[in-house]
């Protein structure tokens, strides 16, 4: 866990670029951590290359850095690794994968985004530790490094001063993260709300979207069925096995959501599973029942019924808006309100 800094403090975040880069991983991450100094934070954001000098991304676009890595002489609050498409150049670079090594030693946090995961991997860094990477990449992960334990389903996985997130979008939820863990709810809400970030990815990943709507709660216990639930929305949810694990009766749980979060237990897993469900619909082609089983509905008719009852559309027709911009295309069959 991060120590919290004191109000007066700069939070130091130090961002790795390398050549062959993915551009949205370095420029994800630097968006979340200045907005939020546009509401009470104090984020000092600097960018770091191996020698000081600028490097050209995957995308072909330049970076200048600030500082080479040597010049990094501080502790940083964060260190942030970004991926890119030819990691499996990189993770056979002993001269890259020690300069990671060094910046992590000067962090109170290391964060990868995406395939940064194997980076921190290759060079030890995960060993015997959870982690998330790009679910497209997951498998290979585990593979190449079996002391990794990957979390393939999850957004971004912490475990002690590390920690790795999914796709190159969730380097954005990682960063909201830090920041609600640095500034508060409030201020990770506000930063959320000036990236329009729900109406670019609806539905977004489900442990943002909870973090976004839900007050943090008071109470330990609940944080933890909270997060439970958003990690893990095809597991068992029911109201009396939420009270067993948590070890408080019913009623209690009950009375807690209600206080809380505002709606019943029920209502609020539907909410998570549905947004579970978006998410994977939009990002593969698994079948209609295989996207209804991990997400927790059970069958393809639940999983509809949700989707028509929130969103006015099937899941048919919600993925089917993510094979195209529409550009060229006649009248859409139906329109996705993005919430």
């Amino acid at each position: 866990m991060i120590q919290h800094r004191s109000g007066t403090d700069a939070v130091t975040v130090t961002v790795f670029v390398f050549p062959g880069v993915r551009l949205l991983d370095v420029t994800g991450p630097i968006e979340v951590f200045s907005s939020a100094n546009e509401f009470g934070g104090r984020y000092r954001v600097q960018i770091a290359s191996e020698d000081g000098a600028e490097v050209t991304t995957a995308a072909g676009t330049r970076i200048s850095a600030d500082l080479a890595v040597d010049d990094v002489r501080e502790p940083s609050d964060v260190v942030v690794i970004p991926g890119g498409p030819s990691w499996e150049t990189l993770i056979k670079d002993d001269a890259l994968l020690d300069v990671v090594r060094r910046l992590h030693e000067k962090a109170r946090c290391t964060a990868s985004v995406c395939t940064g995961a194997f980076l921190l991997a290759a060079a030890g860094l995960l060993d015997r530790r959870r982690a998330a990477t790009h679910w497209r990449h997951s498998e290979q992960l585990a593979l190449r490094f079996p002391s990794v334990q990957v979390e393939q389903d999850a957004i971004f996985v912490r475990d002690g001063r590390m920690m790795t997130s999914a796709g190159v979008s969730a380097g954005i939820d990682l960063s909201l993260a830090l920041v609600e863990e640095h500034c508060g709810a409030e201020v990770a809400r506000a930063v959320a709300k000036d990236m329009v970030v729900f109406m670019q990815r609806p539905g977004g990943q489900s442990q943002f979207s909870i973090r976004s709507q839900v007050p943090h709660s008071r109470h330990e216990m609940l944080r933890r069925v909270l997060d439970e639930v958003a990690t893990n929305p095809g597991a068992n949810h029911t109201l009396t096995a939420m009270a067993r694990r948590a070890g408080v009766s019913v009623r209690h749980v009950t009375r807690l959501f209600f206080e809380e979060v505002g709606t019943t237990p029920a209502r609020y897993v539907e909410q998570v599973r549905l947004e579970a469900a978006r998410v994977l619909l939009e990002a593969g082609d698994d079948s209609m029942p295989v996207v209804a089983r991990h997400t927790g509905f059970g069958s393809p008719e639940s999983m509809r019924r949700a989707f028509v009852r929130h969103l006015g559309v099937t899941p048919g027709a919600y993925r089917n808006s993510f094979r195209t911009t529409g550009v060229g295309a006649g009248e859409p069959e139906s329109q996705v309100i993005l919430r």
